[in-house]
């Protein structure tokens, strides 16, 4: 007999028997692992090294039939259930202690209709598996900034990145999705099938189901694309960002300027004895012609003295991948997010302290510059409602040694309240840490109360309780 601990077993006493085990394998296309089983640890590894559970079962499902199979065992079996889909989850909540842990790796296809201008995309694709894919037709949709990061998850809390000011949310350009249900039914939402799932799903987590595929509309993107690196020393970084926050309001959408502040890397194009000191870095992007690029960033060259600066034409994928190497996996993470709308003096003051006490040369902290497009919707079309964002702001801790634990976790808390008071009171529920149950409403926002009747509806059991949950329960 397999037994499992209480926690797996959620609200029963029950035990497991090899038999039930047994049968599930035996039902399945793809792999159960279970703890002793080579490529459990493997399976259960996700980006965030702080985090550490070791499941009772991993299902790697190569279909929806695997799917419904692991989502009835655990229902049936009363099983915690954690989804895996590119694991980069800050949280960690793609993994769970003793339960059911479904790991959709093995699910990464990536389907192109150039004509339609369409994308099909299933549960386990990362974001480098969807442009590259994409970017073979010249086309793409706005998602993050790292190519590791799984398109599900990144999709599922609203989704952002460099081309959001020209084309909306990732949510704005899903068109459909199709899910397993906690009941295991299977079922296609849109805006005419399903229509309170689907508006559910845009924003709300993964909540509701399992999604088995999403498809997005696609537009033109690259291949070539303009972007790179204006790189500020700190003494510059107040009259800097004041410019630039001034340069924003007339920047238009198909361009993009970001904000990074940490100590330097060693970039080839920054001067040796630069490395390592606290500097303001923004990244810049556009999408469409060159010349008109180069024109419309110009200024940002010209915000100060500046460290060192890389600028050129590139494959929109190469740009995609260039935050790559500062965002791997194996390290240890905390993140604290605010919402931003606008960037006072007062909070340049408090990045500008926050940076200098900065306590190592991973941690950073990012304005992701999304005003635009994303703005033009009502608050209530989708499940993400933070339309009034102007930046996403993230603290980024990050580090290797458990030793610097309280010191990196303390630094990313200690700016996130000192920046509190000139933040908005929503927060970007993908950036939500696993210690931050608090901020779970905030997070969903005006969007709580019919998201609440729509997780009572298909999920009232809870079953997909590892995320930032909504409890049917209240």
């Amino acid at each position: 007999m397999a037994t499992l601990s209480a926690r797996s077993q959620r609200r029963s006493g029950r035990t497991i028997e090899t038999a039930a085990i047994d049968g599930l394998r035996s039902a399945l296309r793809g792999k159960l692992y279970q703890q002793s089983d080579g490529g459990y640890d493997q399976a259960r590894t996700v980006w965030n090294a702080m985090i550490d559970r070791k499941p009772a079962l991993i299902v790697q499902p190569m279909g929806v039939a695997d799917i419904q199979a692991a989502v009835n065992f655990a229902r049936e079996h009363n099983m915690l259930f954690a989804i895996k889909g590119g694991g980069h989850n800050i949280a960690g909540s793609a993994v769970c202690d003793d339960g059911l842990m479904l790991d959709l790796s093995s699910m990464r296809s990536v389907r192109i209709d150039p004509h339609a201008k369409v994308a099909h995309v299933e549960p386990g694709a990362t974001l480098g598996d969807f442009d590259h894919e994409a970017q073979a037709f010249g086309l793409g949709t706005p998602v993050g900034i790292n190519s590791t990061t799984g398109l599900a998850g990144l999709t599922l809390g609203g989704g952002f990145g460099w081309l959001s000011r020209r084309y909306g949310m990732t949510v704005d350009n899903l068109i459909s999705a199709d899910l397993v249900t906690a009941d295991g039914a299977f079922v296609t939402c849109s805006d005419t099938q399903h229509p309170e799932l689907f508006w559910a799903i845009r924003g709300g987590g993964g909540n509701f189901g399992v999604v088995t595929r999403f498809e997005f509309k696609l537009h033109a993107v690259g291949p070539m694309i303009l972007a790179g690196l204006v790189v500020y020393p700190i003494s510059e970084a107040a009259s800097a960002l004041k410019k630039y926050r001034e340069f924003v309001k007339t920047l238009p959408h198909e361009s993009n300027v970001w904000v990074v502040l940490r100590k330097a890397p060693p970039l080839p194009f920054l001067p040796p004895e630069s490395h390592g000191s606290d500097v303001v870095v923004f990244a810049v992007f556009h999408n469409g012609d060159t010349n008109q690029g180069k024109k419309n960033l110009e200024p940002v060259r010209h915000f100060g003295a500046k460290v060192g600066e890389f600028i050129d034409s590139m494959p929109y994928t190469a740009w995609q991948k260039m935050f790559d190497p500062l965002l791997g996996p194996g390290a240890r993470n905390y993140w604290k997010s605010h919402n931003i709308v606008t960037l006072t003096d007062e909070l340049i003051d408090v990045l500008i302290r926050g940076t200098k006490a900065i306590p190592n040369d991973e941690c950073d902290l990012f304005l992701g510059f999304i005003e635009g497009e994303p703005g033009k919707k009502n608050e209530s079309a989708t499940a993400y409602s933070h339309r009034k964002t102007a930046w996403a702001m993230n603290v980024h801790g990050r580090w290797r040694d458990a030793k610097q634990d309280d010191e990196c976790i303390g630094w990313t808390r200690g700016l996130f309240k000192d920046a509190a008071p000139y933040a908005m009171k929503g927060v970007y529920v993908n950036f939500l840490t696993d210690d931050e149950k608090d901020r779970v409403q905030d997070a969903y926002g005006p969007s709580w109360n019919r998201l609440l009747e729509v997780k009572r509806k298909y999920d009232p059991s809870n079953l997909f309780c590892m995320n930032q949950n909504i409890d049917p329960n209240g």
